[in-house]
């Protein structure tokens, strides 16, 4: 589910992924930049998006693994 989120809302896919502040900051350079851009930036917050969420997934699995 968040895979899709971070297609419509990159930002708040973030922020579910636990980087609070990481999210802040991609919000406040992803909205001008789909403003000046015509969203051509978009599939770049996408990418960092799916990133994070995959990288979560794995942190979880590696402490779940040590555990």
């Amino acid at each position: 589910m968040n895979y899709i989120l971070a297609i419509l809302l990159p930002p708040l896919s973030v922020l579910l992924t636990g980087r609070p502040i990481l999210a802040i900051l991609v919000f406040l350079i992803w909205v001008p930049a789909l403003i000046f851009s015509g969203g051509l930036t978009h599939p770049m917050f996408i990418l960092l998006a799916w990133f994070l969420i995959f990288h979560a997934r794995e942190d979880r699995r590696d402490r779940r693994d040590l555990s």
